[in-house]
């Protein structure tokens, strides 16, 4: 099946959610979209026998686990690794093969607003990717989980726009340097880990919807997970011109706000995916 000529379309009627989208899948044997949505992942529906889709919640119990058909292992990758997305996983049935497929689902404003990949604090991505204490602590100070007025040495003469943290312009080059760096070096690795994730539960796909009430229709583009990290990773590292960083299309920067204000977030525009249709770059 030819993928580049599927992706994108716009439906009737409004199912931007985890809820309504499981009930797509689940009427598989009628449902329009839910049809297409099968044929891009490669399924022919006419030949499959069941589809299951079940929505995924941020938190899952260990003793809940089979119901997701997750082993031990996977379910403690889920829990070190599940991103605060809406995930859907669909169990499809083929005779005697069971197949299984995971979306991440990302509702988007037709103005393209920002919307939130990951957030965590530093500590919790140091354990996850592995940079030094350097890198570290120039983090620390650039979410403000470190006050620099505690580091008078790394301040220096500066009057800095915000007392409780630290843009990166405002950070000592050689820390700026190994943020970069770091970040440049692990691209792949980061991108892969903040958009698709680790384990059983990892996605293989990703599902962006785009609700217009004025004419209740609802856009949408699918594509597999390899084409959205390519797309969205590529590009420089390097100083956005808020003075946080770009990581490809992905903006790293300081949360702010309650309740979490000092943790490291990424976001990205997720209706930018639609490009990637309109574009024909697959």
């Amino acid at each position: 099946m030819n993928k580049s000529k599927l992706g994108s379309k716009t439906a009737r009627g409004g199912f931007a959610n985890e809820k309504a989208i499981c009930k797509k899948f689940n009427h598989w044997q009628k449902d329009i979209e839910a049809r297409e949505w099968l044929k891009i992942m490669g399924y022919d529906p006419n030949e499959l026998d069941s589809v299951k889709a079940i929505q995924v919640p941020n938190r899952i119990k260990k003793e809940d686990s089979k119901k997701f058909n997750i082993t031990e292992e996977d379910y403690n990758k889920f829990v070190r690794f599940k991103k605060s997305d809406a995930q859907i996983r669909i169990i499809i049935k083929i005779g005697n093969i069971l197949k299984i497929e995971n979306l991440s689902l990302k509702k988007a404003n037709a103005d393209a607003d920002f919307n939130q990949i990951d957030k965590r604090r530093i500590d919790a991505y140091q354990e996850i990717w592995r940079f030094d204490n350097e890198v570290s602590f120039g983090l620390k100070l650039f979410t403000g989980e470190i006050n620099p007025t505690a580091h008078p040495e790394v301040v220096g003469n500066k009057v800095l726009r915000d007392k409780r943290r630290m843009f990166l312009n405002e950070l000592p080059e050689y820390l700026t340097s190994k943020i970069i760096a770091f970040f440049t070096e692990n691209k792949i690795l980061v991108v892969s880990d903040i958009l698709k994730g680790r384990g059983g539960l990892s996605a293989n796909w990703m599902l962006v919807t785009r609700y217009n009430k004025a004419e209740d229709t609802t856009s949408w583009v699918l594509k597999d997970i390899n084409t959205v990290m390519n797309f969205f990773g590529s590009g420089e590292v390097k100083i956005s011109p808020k003075d946080s960083l770009y990581l490809g299309k992905i903006t790293v920067m300081r949360k702010g706000g309650t309740p979490d204000p000092t943790k490291l977030q990424f976001k990205f525009k997720p209706c930018e995916l639609f490009k990637v249709e309109n574009n024909g770059n697959q």
